[in-house]
C-alpha cells in the first residue's frame, strides 16, 4: 500500500511540473530550411497568383499553384503511406455584391487531412494563403510574387504536413491552402461552413499570414518575436453569456483566447529562445485574416505573423519609387525565422492532436466562502485534470495544479473574488487540452 501511495504522489509531482515530450524536440528538428526556401520560390516564380489569375497555365497564375500545392500533398501522402487525404474545396463567388471581385469565378482550397487514431473526426487546423495580390486588388494579370504574403505561410503549411506525416496522433490535423483571402476571406469562409455542414469538431485554426519578415518598415530588426491574434469572446455568443459576463468574468477568456494562451504556454516550454506576443485583438487593427470566418461560425481561431511587418514590400506593385524598393519579393524573405515559426505551428498542432478532448461542463464556486470549488465532465482518455488559476490581470495562466483522475476538486485557501479559473485535460505523456473557462456556477 505504500508503494502505490509513493507511486501516485510520484505521478502526481511529475503531472503538476512542466512535463515535456521528446517527439516535440525531435519536431522542431525536422522543420527544413532549405525546404521552405524551394517551396516560396516555387510559389513565388508562379507570377502572380490572385484568385482570379490563369487557371489553364501549368506555369503561371493560381491555377498552376494550387496544383503544385496538390502536388505536394498528394507526394507527402505517398510517403506515409496514404496519410493523407488530398483534395479540393470549393465554392463559386460572383461579381454582384462583392467590390473586389472582378469576375465570377470559382474559389478552390487545397486540403490535406491527416486521420487522427481516436478521435478521426476531431481537427486542429493549420492554414496559409495561396493567393497574391498587386497594389489593385481587382488586378489579376500584373506580376505579385507575393513571397511572403503569403508564399511563407504557405510553404511552412506544406512543411509542417511533411514533418507530421512521420506520426501518428490521436486527433486529425488538417492542412490547407485558402483561396480568395485578399478579396474577402472567401477560402475561408467557404471552409468554415464546409466544417460547420460536416459536424467536424474543429478545436482550432492555426491561421499563418505573412511569417517571414523580420526587418519592421519603423526599422526594428527581429528574428525571434512572434504576434498571436486572438479575439476576446466568440462572435456568436449568446445574450445569456454576454449577461453572465458582467457578474462572473470571462470578457478575455474566450475559446480563440485560449487557444493563442494554449500556443504561448507551448512555445514557452519547448522554444523559450522565441518570444510569442499575445495581441488582444481579432487581427490588425481594423484588417483581417482567415481565421475570422471559422469565428464568426463559432470555432476557436487565431493568426500566427511575424511581429514587424514592411508595408512596401506588402500589397505593391514592384517598382522603385524615390529610392524605395516596393514588392514582395523573394529577397525579402528570411527563411532562419519562417523555419522558426512553422516550428511554433508544428508543436502546437502535434501537441492538441495528442492531448486528450478538453472537459465539457466545467463549473465554478465558492462565492463567499474562502475556498474554490470546481467539477466537469470525465474525459475518457484522460489520465487526470489541471486546474488553472491566473490573476485578473495577467494575460497567462501563471498557476496550476495537477489533481489526478478525478471530476470534482476545491482549491483550498484561493478565494474566488481574486482570480480567474480554468480546467485541462491531461494524457498518458503529459499532453494538455485547451484550458476550458467555467460555463457554469456551482451554487
Amino acid at each position: 500500500m505504500k508503494k502505490i501511495f509513493l507511486a501516485v504522489m510520484v505521478l502526481s509531482f511529475a503531472f503538476g511540473q512542466a512535463q515535456t515530450d521528446p517527439k516535440i524536440y525531435d519536431i522542431i528538428d525536422a522543420v527544413s530550411e532549405e525546404r521552405l526556401r524551394n517551396d516560396v520560390k516555387t510559389l513565388a516564380d508562379f507570377g502572380t497568383r490572385n484568385t482570379f489569375s490563369d487557371t489553364i497555365s501549368d506555369t503561371r497564375g493560381i491555377g498552376a499553384a494550387r496544383r503544385w500545392i496538390k502536388s505536394q500533398f498528394d507526394n507527402i501522402s505517398k510517403d506515409c503511406k496514404d496519410c493523407l487525404e488530398v483534395f479540393y474545396q470549393k465554392d463559386f463567388v460572383t461579381k454582384e455584391g462583392n467590390r473586389r471581385v472582378p469576375k465570377d469565378a470559382w474559389i478552390v482550397n487545397v486540403v490535406a487531412i491527416q486521420r487522427g487514431t481516436k478521435y478521426p473526426n476531431r481537427f486542429v487546423i493549420m492554414s496559409g494563403d495561396i493567393d497574391s495580390r498587386a497594389s489593385d486588388t481587382m488586378d489579376f494579370t500584373t506580376d505579385a510574387p507575393g513571397a511572403n504574403d503569403n508564399a511563407s505561410g504557405m510553404a511552412g503549411t506544406i512543411e509542417a504536413a511533411r514533418v507530421l506525416s512521420k506520426y501518428q496522433f490521436e486527433s486529425s490535423i488538417i492542412y490547407v491552402g485558402l483561396s480568395g483571402e485578399e478579396q474577402g476571406l472567401f477560402g475561408g469562409a467557404g471552409l468554415a461552413k464546409y466544417a460547420k455542414d460536416n459536424n467536424w469538431n474543429v478545436v482550432g485554426i492555426l491561421n499563418n499570414d505573412m511569417i517571414g519578415n523580420i526587418e519592421g518598415v519603423d526599422g526594428v530588426i527581429d528574428n525571434r518575436t512572434f504576434r498571436i491574434f486572438s479575439e476576446p469572446v466568440p462572435a456568436n455568443e449568446t445574450e445569456r453569456a454576454r449577461r453572465s459576463r458582467r457578474f462572473y468574468g470571462g470578457e478575455v477568456d474566450g475559446i480563440s483566447r485560449q487557444l493563442a494562451r494554449y500556443v504561448h504556454k507551448n512555445v514557452k516550454t519547448y522554444m523559450p529562445e522565441m518570444n510569442p506576443m499575445m495581441i488582444y485583438r481579432l487581427d490588425r487593427f481594423g484588417r483581417g485574416g482567415h481565421h475570422r470566418p471559422f469565428n464568426d461560425l463559432g470555432f476557436a481561431g487565431i493568426r500566427i505573423m511575424e511581429a514587424h511587418e514592411n508595408y512596401t514590400q506588402q500589397h505593391q506593385d514592384i517598382r522603385t519609387e524615390n529610392g524605395i524598393s516596393y514588392g514582395d519579393t523573394f529577397e525579402h524573405v528570411n527563411f532562419p525565422y519562417c523555419k522558426k515559426l512553422t516550428a511554433v505551428n508544428a508543436i502546437n498542432l502535434a501537441s492538441i492532436a495528442s492531448a486528450p478532448p478538453a472537459p465539457k461542463n466545467v463549473g465554478i464556486g465558492g462565492i463567499v466562502q474562502p475556498s474554490a470549488k470546481f467539477s466537469w465532465d470525465k474525459v475518457d482518455t484522460a489520465v487526470g485534470y489541471k486546474i488553472y488559476w491566473r490573476d485578473t490581470t495577467s494575460p497567462t495562466w501563471d498557476n496550476s495544479r495537477y489533481v489526478g483522475d478525478i471530476t470534482e476538486y476545491t482549491l483550498e485557501g484561493i478565494v474566488i473574488d481574486n482570480f480567474f479559473f480554468g480546467v485541462a485535460a491531461v494524457g498518458k505523456d503529459g499532453h494538455e487540452s485547451v484550458v476550458v473557462f467555467p460555463s457554469k456556477i456551482m451554487r
